[in-house]
């Protein structure tokens, strides 16, 4: 088991980076708004789905349950994921938001993603 957790562990160093990239990505494709929305979503998902593989391993090797192992992931997730802010600005700049509507939406965006 804990060379398996190790294993993954070495794979999630590229995941903080892999999110700093669909923003990056994105820039690069010339996608239409609707498009790069859409993609930064796909990318951020997927580099979510992989960091909460790798945190629910973690908790299974400190056998953590309920409360614990809840809070345990998300901040394991927010902390290996931290430009899942950085997609959700992005998006908001997309849709030129400002003021309480854009923290609103980059707020409820990052929620979404992480699950806190």
């Amino acid at each position: 088991m804990k060379t398996a957790t190790l294993a993954l562990l070495i794979a999630s160093g590229s995941l903080a980076a892999h999110a700093d990239t669909c923003v990056t990505e994105a820039a690069g494709k010339g996608f239409s708004e609707a498009a790069k929305v859409s993609f930064l979503t796909k990318c951020t998902r997927d580099t979510v789905a992989a960091s909460k593989t790798v945190c629910d391993a973690q908790a299974d090797e400190r056998k953590l349950a309920g409360a614990a192992r809840s809070t345990f992931t998300q901040k394991c997730v927010a902390d290996m994921t931290p430009d899942v802010q950085a997609t959700c600005n992005a998006m908001a700049d997309d849709q030129k938001m400002v003021g309480v509507a854009r923290a609103s939406h980059v707020n409820k965006c990052v929620k979404d993603f992480v699950g806190r």
